[in-house]
């Protein structure tokens, strides 16, 4: 499998040229960090709202508010405050919760944080009285080295079933599902909104430092934590585990066993906005790929993970959107990812702003991906 993979890498073409992320629309080659700022991330930013994952009506509602869920309770071993927390909105379609679930360190001064974006049933995987520890949210070991450990579940914000975007996030701010644009937002696009109203909540919170927080997410979390991280420049770190197509798999690569465009739109439609519709099978008309999605997230610090046994992610697609994504740090005097060969299993690659790992195993979201993101922190 390795061996393949390997190979894989080093044969694979791209089935059309991938767009330089360094220049602009004009033609023009951004050479500086302030012409990446002032010129190319914002084009790079809107065409990702415009023709992938679309458009929020709103970003923090005015309407916004925090209630407790439980009074606050010791927890792990009395190391830790868990806090469970209502994330209250309302708009013109009614009213919307997320359940947020935070374990704080007991510390002399505030600490840096982790947010789970949770693709699983809260229940299992998030779990707020650690009766069934997962190690999808590994709690204790977060904990013991000095971070807090946040979770919500993504269907509060927005269930992940195909509805017409009538229920959850949609419904509220958008009630009128015939009202939608073709680069109004998508699922993927209203967690990503969730994650924000978590930070939101964590800028009330002098227990956590809000300058050093981290969003993670596995699979459809992955790339919603790759969005998040892109549109919300509060997210010292952003965390991509499994993400594949629509997260850090490089759209042109030939891959055929990886997950498509246009496969993904026709099992998840609602995950991205109606005009990425028009790139199934189309990949060489995208005036994008993932890489630039990477990009967007300079010179803050990025992380991409991928599995030895999950081909249908595209592993060495997400790989290489790391390696195209560097130039954009190295404007910054910074190293994105350091080293340019795909590794063998369980070699992270950590020296640089972008940091990458292979697992051995499948297509999950497990405690050596945790202790390596842990490292990376560090």
């Amino acid at each position: 499998m390795l061996r393949c993979a390997l190979l894989l890498f080093a044969s694979a073409a791209c089935a059309a040229e991938v767009p330089d992320v360094l220049t602009a629309a004009n033609g023009q080659p951004v050479t500086t960090s302030e012409a990446w700022e002032k010129v190319r991330r914002p084009e790079v930013l809107e065409l990702f709202k415009s023709q992938v994952f679309g458009r929020n009506p709103v970003e923090r509602p005015a309407t916004l508010r925090f209630e407790p869920l439980e009074a606050d309770k010791e927890m792990v071993d009395g190391k830790a405050v868990r806090k469970r927390v209502g994330i209250c909105y309302a708009g013109p379609g009614g009213e919307g919760r997320i359940a947020l679930t935070a374990f704080i360190p007991k510390a002399a001064k505030p600490v840096p944080a982790f947010v789970l974006i949770c693709n699983r049933t809260s229940a299992k995987n998030i779990d707020p009285e650690r009766l069934e520890k997962n190690p999808f949210f590994p709690v204790e070991e977060l904990v013991a080295r000095g971070y807090a450990a946040l979770a919500f579940y993504n269907g509060d914000v927005d269930p992940d079933d195909f509805d017409g975007f009538t229920n959850g996030v949609h419904g509220v701010f958008q009630p009128d599902p015939k009202a939608r644009a073709a680069d109004s937002w998508g699922t993927i696009a209203a967690w990503a909104w969730g994650a924000s109203r978590v930070m939101d909540w964590i800028e009330t919170q002098p227990a956590i430092d809000r300058a050093r927080v981290g969003v993670v997410g596995h699979s459809r979390g992955g790339k919603t934590a790759l969005w998040c991280g892109a549109s919300d420049t509060r997210f010292a770190l952003t965390i991509s585990n499994d993400s594949g197509c629509g997260g850090a798999k490089l759209n042109r690569m030939d891959l055929p066993k990886s997950e498509s465009i246009a496969r993904i739109n026709k099992v998840f439609p609602h995950w991205f906005c109606a005009n990425y519709k028009k790139y199934g099978d189309n990949e060489a008309a995208l005036p994008l790929d993932q890489h630039m999605l990477i990009a967007l997230i300079a010179p803050r610090l990025a992380y991409v993970a991928s599995a030895s046994l999950d081909d249908w992610a595209g592993q060495p697609g997400e790989f290489r959107s790391c390696v195209l994504a560097s130039p954009v740090w190295q404007l910054y005097g910074r190293k994105g990812l350091v080293g340019d060969a795909f590794p063998a299993p369980d070699t992270p690659l950590q020296e640089g702003c972008i940091g990458y790992h292979l697992r051995t195993g499948k297509h999950d979201l497990a405690l050596y991906d945790w202790q390596r993101y842990m490292d990376f922190a560090d």
